[in-house]
């Protein structure tokens, strides 16, 4: 079995003008558009560095030739990979998930289970207090979840332990593709009481569904930076006769920060360039007026 966990930090990354017109020959023509319909820039770079992350992973994991990888997205906007005749024999039986939030846009992806993966970011609430916040959240984390989180300490803590359990729920809902109208409150999240780091990741929290411990489902939790938590949920498939989870996956897997270069190093240009393109990104403000007093207080 495979295993993939990229991130690229958006947050950092400032493209000049060669860059964005590159990257933007080498998506699809639509997801060139849909990008340039972001108000903020911080939304078309984490929209682009994620379309690129997966066109990287098709073509170098996958083996798919650049320009023969067609990615298209379900009703609920997941993407996924549309297989054609030309696109060879036989894909491997790869499971992958994108996400966006904060500083980062991360990938990750797995053979022969399914995967979702969440990034959050820990950030103040924005004009009100972190009790109000957690009580307009009320919903959605069961009473032993809100207890964990309310006793982790000063408020920052609070709000860290908040991030890392939503992470985990938003990790499974995305393995399993459900999306809006799951009721969160059916998952309770168990924390290892092994601290999170930058150093480790770790394989010990548990989940119950409807009460229930879920053995057939494992939670990777890592973080990126101080700041920003990673979940990636790992499940089984519906194919009789698999091994279980926990004896066949292969020893966690860090996430590798990559860079432009290595985004586009496999990368062949789908369309010609439109210099409109960089004109209307270039024009962007950077985020909402909000969220860069908050970035620039901290």
């Amino acid at each position: 079995m495979g295993s993939v966990r990229w991130a690229f930090r958006c947050g950092s990354w400032t493209p000049s003008r060669s860059d964005w017109l590159l990257a933007a020959r080498c998506i699809q023509r639509e997801e060139k558009n849909r990008i340039g319909q972001f108000a903020f820039a911080k939304d078309a770079k984490s929209a682009m560095a994620g379309r690129l992350l997966l066109r990287r992973f098709v073509c170098e994991r996958m083996g798919i030739p650049w320009s023969q990888i067609r990615l298209e997205r379900s009703p609920r906007g997941k993407p996924y990979l549309k297989v054609t005749s030309d696109s060879g024999p036989e894909l491997p039986a790869w499971s992958f998930n994108l996400s966006h939030q904060g500083d980062y846009a991360v990938l990750a992806a797995e053979q022969g289970v399914q995967v979702g993966v969440d990034i959050m970011k820990t950030t103040m609430p924005g004009s009100i207090s972190v009790p109000e916040f957690f009580r307009i959240m009320t919903r959605q984390f069961t009473a032993y979840e809100w207890s964990v989180i309310q006793s982790a300490g000063l408020e920052n803590q609070q709000l860290a332990a908040f991030y890392r359990h939503w992470a985990l729920k938003e990790s499974f809902i995305k393995a399993i593709g459900t999306g809006l109208g799951f009721n969160l409150q059916r998952v309770e999240f168990h924390l290892s009481s092994e601290p999170l780091t930058q150093k480790y990741v770790l394989r010990q929290t548990k989940m119950h569904l409807d009460e229930e411990e879920e053995e057939d489902w494992i939670f990777e939790e890592s973080l990126l930076d101080a700041d920003h938590h990673i979940a990636v949920a790992l499940g089984p498939t519906d194919r009789a006769g698999t091994a279980p989870l926990r004896s066949s996956l292969p020893p966690p897997t860090s996430f590798t920060l990559l860079s432009f270069s290595d985004l586009i190093a496999s990368a062949s240009p789908l369309t010609e360039e439109d210099p409109a393109c960089w004109e209307s990104f270039n024009l962007k403000a950077e985020a909402p007026q909000r969220q860069r007093e908050t970035h620039t207080s901290k």
